[in-house]
């Protein structure tokens, strides 16, 4: 797997996450600490994330970090 395909891979588990908690992009930045842009450049795959980043938004979501590298559909 390259790296555009995992980011792809974090971006689409990242959105799927966010609409299950019925979450806005504002309102996972704000949560995390980040600009709301910054999660719209990240939800569409564009930004590579650190893995500080990423384990904040999987604690925002209350789930393990290993989740957010699963391949879904």
């Amino acid at each position: 797997m390259d790296d555009k395909e995992l980011l792809k891979i974090i971006a689409h588990n990242i959105k799927i996450e966010r609409a299950i908690k019925s979450m806005t992009q504002s309102q996972l930045a704000e949560l995390i600490g980040v600009h709301e842009k910054y999660i719209g450049v990240i939800e569409a795959g564009k930004q590579n994330i650190t893995l500080k980043t990423l384990n904040k938004i999987a604690n925002s979501f209350n789930i393990e970090i290993s989740k957010l590298f699963e391949i879904r559909k």
